[in-house]
């Protein structure tokens, strides 16, 4: 143990960083105590919350202990003050931020997120509050950091202060405690990804949740989540009211509901009807150059089939290239922006508008079903915050003990997330319920069980191949869901998020975005087409009508069964930072810091440049200022 003193400042850092973030979590536990005990496995907040208590430590350490780890000491001592304002530094944000906590909870019903960050541009209006309202809290919040600023700055030097040792001892050492500290801070080694905030999901308790995290984390996983938010005067400036009163023009709705929430309007179905399930199947990647019925490549004879059985969308078109995109739209309908999808960003993980909300409210079951781990991209937060009672994923098929068909690198086989979610179904009795269901067998490295399908290529594990088995899946569902009784009172939806890999020599690839869309549905009559151009964002509009429900919604997605004749199509494409903004033939595309540019779409992969339309750049403008302003302002809900 000699060996190892010079890295007491680490092991002091270590213990009081986990000294107060641990009885930070027992004081939260026991003040709501009532509630989070209804939830199972309670007890998992304690060893969640040492779980990413540990990571952020580690993550905060390794720069100290490189330091004390490489410098000679004669080097070294002139580190000594720095390292001590370092560690009392962030031991100080770590005490601030969970004595923040509470009041923060008591308010906004989780631990402080971006809306913490948001205030420290009003000082004025926040310190007004605090003293006016959590006058008690803040007397005893100065008085605990004052005394603890005091002890840190008395004992911080025999702490903190890094001891003589030997040099070499030092650097063979230092391996074994990068190791280490890389470990840590990662979460796992035996991941494929670094753990995030969704690993902390162990219920549907938003709160509770947030309980196994620490206020530090939470408000830096939001700092850095607003890099991305992005700028949109970059694409040019409008007023909000009309970016508003734009898009509205491009909505199939005749009266608004007055309220903060400008696309605000009343969703009733279209003729007397029941209500009916809804289930939404999510394609990983499935352009529709693979889809037989759309004209593509021969790969898919059961989506081919069942495309007689319902109504199959033919131009059809997605907003993005990335998972997180398609889940935006097909869950919340949400406007596309050029900054990234709402599913990652901080600000819309509770509270945010989405349809497993609104059939929540009206006593459905709600659940995400995945073959793969639900924290990838965010999701589990995303869908957990924002209606999805139930999660179902890659850790639910390891527990219940059944043999699958194929466990791969994204998770379990799309043949056995089927079968999975069938069960689910049926195990609902009459309970009606909204489901997203999620691929993964389509996606890189192609990887599904053998004997499926006739081989499209010799080479088994190809994009071609795991399309076929991708449709051999879709086919199994419904051959499984024919047989329950839930099947004659739901709504299916088999829809792409997004092609495979976006490419072309257009500033948009728009023939990349063209996916396949099937409603099958009780009432939605057989065998017929859609061919007018539409955009993925109305599929939930649609939905929402033809469900039976009677809801406020948000969404500016438009309800393509009843539009009138001669409405035109509209779509919006994300490529990178480029926009295009898509009416009918006509395309305008915009691109930071640039000025607009209009094409005619002579084919998918043909577009001849033509004069500006000032008037359609306009709209096309609006359209991103509308999602910017409905995010930034957090105006997309039903409240």
């Amino acid at each position: 143990m000699k060996n190892l003193r010079y890295l007491k400042p680490i092991f002091s850092f270590f213990v009081i960083g986990l000294c107060i973030t641990t009885l930070s979590r027992i004081f939260l536990f026991l003040v709501f105590k009532e509630r989070v005990v209804e939830n199972e496995d309670y007890g998992s907040i304690f060893l969640i919350g040492l779980r990413f208590d540990l990571i952020l430590i580690c993550y905060l350490a390794f720069l100290p202990a490189v330091l004390i780890s490489l410098l000679p000491d004669s080097v070294l001592h002139y580190f000594k003050k720095f390292l001590n304002f370092y560690f009392i530094f962030f031991l100080f944000l770590f005490l601030l931020m969970e004595l923040s906590t509470l009041d923060f909870i008591n308010q906004y019903d989780t631990r402080p997120n971006r809306l913490f960050l948001d205030y420290l541009i009003y000082p004025k209006e926040v310190v007004g509050t605090l003293i006016k309202s959590y006058l008690p809290s803040l007397i005893i919040t100065t008085i605990l950091l004052g005394i603890a600023l005091f002890l840190a700055f008395k004992h911080g030097k025999k702490l903190f202060y890094p001891q003589e040792s030997n040099y070499k001892t030092k650097l063979l050492l230092f391996l074994f405690v990068a190791f280490f500290l890389f470990w840590g801070a990662r979460g796992s080694l035996t991941s494929k990804r670094p753990i995030n905030g969704s690993n902390a999901i162990f219920c549907s308790d938003q709160m509770t949740n947030s309980l196994g995290l620490n206020s530090l984390y939470t408000v830096a996983f939001a700092a850095y989540a607003m890099k991305h938010e992005g700028d949109v005067k970059k694409y040019g400036k409008m007023d909000e009211l009309e970016a508003y009163s734009r898009v509205k023009k491009y909505m199939d709705v005749t009266e608004f509901i007055p309220s903060e929430v400008p696309f605000l309007h009343l969703q009733k179905p279209d003729t007397t009807q029941p209500k009916y399930n809804v289930v939404i199947f999510l394609q990983e990647s499935l352009g529709a150059e693979y889809v037989g019925c759309l004209n593509g490549l021969p790969l898919t004879p059961e989506l081919d089939k069942l495309s007689k059985e319902g109504l199959l969308f033919t131009n059809l078109y997605c907003t993005g290239t990335r998972s997180v995109r398609g889940i935006e739209q097909v869950t919340a309908g949400f406007l596309p922006n050029p900054s990234e999808s709402i599913v990652k960003l901080s600000g819309s993980q509770q509270g945010f508008f989405t349809l497993a909300d609104a059939f929540g409210r009206q006593n459905y079951d709600t659940s995400f079903i995945y073959g793969g781990m639900a924290n990838f991209d965010n999701m589990a937060s995303f869908f957990n915050g924002n209606g999805f009672k139930n999660i179902i994923d890659e850790t639910d098929f390891d527990k219940d003990g059944k043999k699958y068909a194929l466990k791969g690198t994204w998770g379990y086989s799309d043949e056995d997330l089927v079968v999975k979610a069938n069960e689910y179904f049926k195990s609902l009795g009459n309970k009606p319920f909204f489901s997203l269901m999620f691929s993964t067998s389509n996606h890189e490295p192609f990887e599904f069980p053998d004997g499926r399908i006739q081989l499209y290529e010799q080479q088994k594990n190809s994009v071609h191949n795991a399309m076929k088995y991708a449709d051999f899946s879709i086919g199994k569902f419904f051959e499984l869901a024919k047989k329950e009784s839930y099947f004659k009172n739901t709504i299916f939806v088999v829809i792409a998020d997004h092609n495979t890999r976006t490419y072309g020599k257009n500033l948009v690839p728009v023939n990349k975005f063209h996916i396949p869309a099937l409603i099958i549905a009780p009432n939605v009559e057989k065998g017929k087409t859609y061919d007018n151009l539409a955009s993925q964002m109305d599929i939930p509009s649609t939905v929402l009508a033809l469900s039976g429900i009677t809801t406020k919604t948000p969404m500016v997605g438009r309800n393509l069964l009843k539009l009138p004749k001669g409405t035109k199509g509209r779509t919006i494409m994300l490529f990178h930072e480029t926009y295009a903004f898509r009416v009918d033939d006509d395309i305008v595309i915009l691109n930071p810091n640039a000025k607009p540019l209009q094409f005619k779409v002579k084919s998918d992969t043909e577009l001849i440049p033509v004069a500006l339309d000032e008037e359609l750049a306009k709209d096309a403008l609006a359209h991103i200022v509308a999602s910017s302003n409905l995010y930034k302002k957090r105006v997309y809900n039903i409240d």
